[in-house]
């Protein structure tokens, strides 16, 4: 597996690139890699299914310019920036057959950042489908998107990021899991101890991540980037 840490100009073309790897892996196999990036200016990112209008302060987000922008991966809305680190990787389902069950994939991937938290002396659990949490707060957020032959799951983690921001910018979800208990987003959320430099070691090193990936595929990020993320359409869709 490749390390790629990359962080690109833009919001859309960050998660552009996530999806671009994805689709390079489908059509090209052991093309399997890690991505660590963190932008350095905070965006909204929507869900494949959210709501933007349920989820999202649309009015606070306008007045503070943050832009708000739609995710090809499941999940519920999610405030990145400077603080969050971004985490992405995509698995061959060709070489790794048994995750084309998408239980699997949850545990196999957040089994690998156990591990590495573990090495930093963070004792962590999965509470609801795919949340990291120290007792019941929650500090990363995980999601998926399976293609035939390949399968991205990405998440943040959380080390330094303004939790009340997040209160502004996201509305309390209607959908939340059990242990949620209806808790605000100050309430609910909290930053890992830790140093993002520790972080990036630990992960770099759960997933064997051996070499630099160099052949980043620039044409297909630009294209989702302006077709496809940039698109108002693509938005404020609602996919199922």
């Amino acid at each position: 597996m490749k390390l790629l840490e990359l962080t690109l100009s833009t919001p859309r073309q960050n998660l552009a690139l996530d999806e671009a790897l994805l689709e390079r892996l489908e059509q090209q196999p052991a093309r399997e890699c890690l991505r660590l990036w963190e932008s350095p200016q905070s965006f909204v990112v929507l869900g494949r299914s959210s709501p933007i209008s349920v989820e999202v302060d649309q009015e606070y987000c306008r007045q503070s310019n943050i832009q708000i922008l739609r995710r090809a991966s499941g999940g519920q809305s999610v405030v990145a920036g400077p603080g969050c680190l971004m985490y992405a990787v995509v698995l061959d389902l060709r070489i790794r057959p048994e995750l084309r069950m998408v239980d699997r994939v949850h545990q196999y991937v957040l089994s690998r950042l156990q591990l590495g938290l573990k090495r930093l002396g963070i004792d962590c659990q999965v509470s609801g489908t795919s949340d990291l949490t120290i007792g019941p707060r929650k500090f990363s957020g995980n999601s998926l998107r399976c293609r035939k032959n390949a399968v991205l799951y990405h998440g943040t983690l959380l080390y330094d990021f303004p939790i009340e921001f997040i209160q502004r910018c996201l509305r309390r979800p209607v959908r939340q899991p059990d242990y949620r208990a209806d808790r605000s987003h100050e309430s609910f959320l909290m930053n890992l101890p830790v140093s993002v430099n520790d972080l990036r070691q630990v992960l770099t090193e759960v997933w064997n991540a051996e070499g630099a990936e160099q052949d980043v595929p620039q044409d297909l990020v630009n294209a989702l980037a302006e077709e496809k993320y940039g698109s108002d359409e693509w938005t404020n869709k609602v996919l199922v």
